[in-house]
């Protein structure tokens, strides 16, 4: 007896405790490594256009997958559960700024590296989409920073082009957008850079600086209550500003900002808001999903009139 409690119970102790625990272990590491994993630009074909969308995929738990969505519009979306079955992918999300009612569905299926499948947009119609991992764009050295460029002359709208038909001016060293419109977009793209851009708003005022194109920068004087991460200085529908900015319409202000890779570092009017933050993906009104490449400096026009002022860019060599 003696032998049995000094030295068999242990070994029978620690024999059930490997049963019992190595199964979990087992699935927790084939869970671990399942494809769908991750982060996705996603292109949408609809009517010929190609849209962009992301899609983000993790693990809650052992057993369940959820995510993130950020569809052409609108903000990043959580996604409850993502079912993914012998390489079949499908979610739904309710909808956001959609007028109508109907859940926003994606079903599809993973070859190789790559993702494809249908999206029923909350409007009924159907559109095929493609998706690739997004890249992490990690920056193995410090940038070396290049001369700056004065992207607004203060003259004229050299260098810069219209989404679609122009309403931009450029008026007493301002650049302007008297009404709703298209965006105006930088005709030279950029990788790494650090950005000073100055502008002002009208009460209710709403417009972003998109960086590469793809990341909103909100600028808004929003009435209606909005998560933190929607609201000025944010990454729109993903970052949130360490503290919230004061509505100052009709009043300059100020971002200076820091893009290097994913990582992002915003100053709004000499105080840090966002610090060395990693932004996940693209957001809503992106121009593309092509995260590898560099993208311009593109300024939403869509909205409610606004002016901006001396922007300057300083790129990465």
């Amino acid at each position: 007896m003696k032998v049995f409690s000094g030295f068999c119970l242990p070994l029978l102790v620690a024999f059930f405790t490997i049963i019992v625990f190595l199964p979990s272990k087992k699935l927790c590491a084939q869970s671990s490594t399942s494809p769908i994993i991750g982060r996705w630009d996603i292109t949408v074909d609809v009517d010929g256009n190609k849209v962009p969308s992301w899609l983000e995929v993790i693990h809650s738990g052992v057993r369940t997958l959820v995510g993130r969505f950020v569809g052409p519009g609108g903000s990043a979306r959580p996604i409850s559960k993502v079912n993914f079955t012998d390489g079949n992918m499908s979610f739904s999300i309710p909808p956001q700024w959609e007028k109508e009612d109907k859940d926003l569905e994606v079903t599809g299926s993973l070859n190789g590296d790559n993702l494809s499948g249908t999206m029923v947009f909350s409007n009924g119609k159907a559109h095929s989409w493609t998706a690739v991992k997004a890249p992490s764009l990690k920056r193995n050295a410090k940038p070396v920073w290049g001369k700056s460029i004065r992207l607004f002359n203060g003259k004229n709208l050299d260098g810069w082009h219209a989404s679609g038909k122009n309403q931009w001016i450029a008026d007493s060293g301002m650049l302007r957008s008297p009404h709703r419109g298209s965006n105006l977009i930088t005709n030279k793209s950029f990788n790494d850079f650090k950005l000073h851009i100055e502008f002002r708003f009208p009460p209710e005022g709403n417009s972003g600086v998109y960086l590469r194109g793809r990341y909103e920068v909100q600028i808004e004087d929003g009435l209606e209550p909005e998560p933190p991460n929607n609201q000025m200085g944010a990454i729109y529908g993903f970052i949130e500003p360490s503290q919230p900015l004061p509505r100052t319409p009709g009043k300059w202000q100020s971002y200076d900002i820091t893009l290097i890779g994913r990582m992002l570092t915003i100053v709004a009017n000499g105080i840090t808001i966002i610090c060395d933050r990693e932004i996940p993906g693209i957001t809503g009104g992106a121009m593309n999903s092509n995260e590898a490449e560099p993208g311009p400096l593109l300024i939403q026009g869509d909205h409610e009139s606004i002016d901006f002022r001396n922007i300057i860019i300083t790129p990465a060599k």
